[in-house]
């Protein structure tokens, strides 16, 4: 087990309820079409992790539960606190006391995804209450300083494929992402809540990073990427994150990815584990 500063993390609660879709459009593709499609936001009763993340007929489609707190103040802390791996509780309605996890965040919305089982999700509604135990933010690797970790709850981070080289940590993921193809919310700042999108229109890199088959809930790592604080190109950094979106019609959209740690100077060195997804992890 990697030595942190778990001991010291408060878990507190923090809540928010079930969100409603938002508008279905118009969105505009790259050939300048309009669509009117299923995007974010709601219960998607069949979309889930270690589901395939592209070809839906929808846009930035968020699988399991969406989730956020309709004071703006509130869900700020709601997004920021909460954690991949945390446990999250429905506190009111037909499924009151069903348990579930945190699955991911989605930047723009500022909604925060979370698994349940399908015998919860045909319970729930809208006006439902999920309370989260956020356990992670601030957490740091006490012989790797050099290592950032951003919306990781300790739960996860035990799960994860990691092994310890020297002064290097290897991260098992299920795909390598360049940097060149990473787009909307690169930029975009603070790396504690939110994502950044892998745009799927250039079919040629599509095909030499496989990345086709991506799942909702994989880990993967993003090179030649700096989210230590910012979404940012530098050549040598490496970012590790988690598929938390479907994929896009839109320019510069695609599936959303959610940092889980980063470093400059091949300080992670990532490597190929088909089972680096939440569900494998999990369920």
């Amino acid at each position: 087990m990697l030595k942190t500063n778990r001991d010291r993390l408060p878990i507190i609660s923090v809540q928010g309820q079930v969100s409603n879709p938002m508008s279905a459009g118009p969105k505009i593709d790259c050939d300048g079409t309009a669509h009117f499609l299923p995007g974010t936001g709601g219960i998607v009763f069949n979309a889930k992790i270690g589901g395939g993340a592209c070809g839906w007929v929808g846009d930035h489609i968020e699988p399991g539960v969406s989730t956020k707190n309709r004071d703006e103040k509130f869900n700020a802390a709601y997004n920021i606190n909460s954690c991949i791996g945390n446990e999250a509780k429905v506190v009111s309605g037909d499924a009151k006391g069903a348990k579930g996890f945190v699955t991911g965040k989605h930047g723009g919305i500022e909604n925060v995804m979370v698994y349940f089982e399908d015998s919860v999700l045909e319970k729930l509604n809208h006006d439902d209450r999920i309370l989260i135990k956020a356990w992670g933010q601030g957490m740091v690797l006490t012989d790797y300083p050099d290592i950032a970790l951003r919306n990781v709850s300790p739960t996860l981070l035990d799960k994860m494929d990691i092994v310890a080289s020297g002064d290097i940590l290897k991260v098992g993921v299920a795909k390598i992402v360049p940097a060149k193809i990473m787009g909307s919310g690169l930029g975009h700042w603070p790396t504690h809540r939110g994502d950044y999108d892998i745009t799927m229109f250039d079919k040629a890199s599509v095909a030499e990073y496989g990345l086709g088959d991506l799942r909702f809930g994989d880990i993967v790592a993003i090179t030649d990427a700096d989210n230590r604080f910012g979404r940012n190109y530098l050549q040598g950094a490496v970012s590790i994150g988690i598929v938390t979106h479907s994929d896009s019609i839109m320019p510069g959209h695609g599936p959303g990815v959610t940092t889980l740690m980063s470093a400059l100077d091949g300080k992670i060195v990532p490597f190929i584990n088909p089972r680096a997804n939440l569900a494998d992890m999990f369920l």
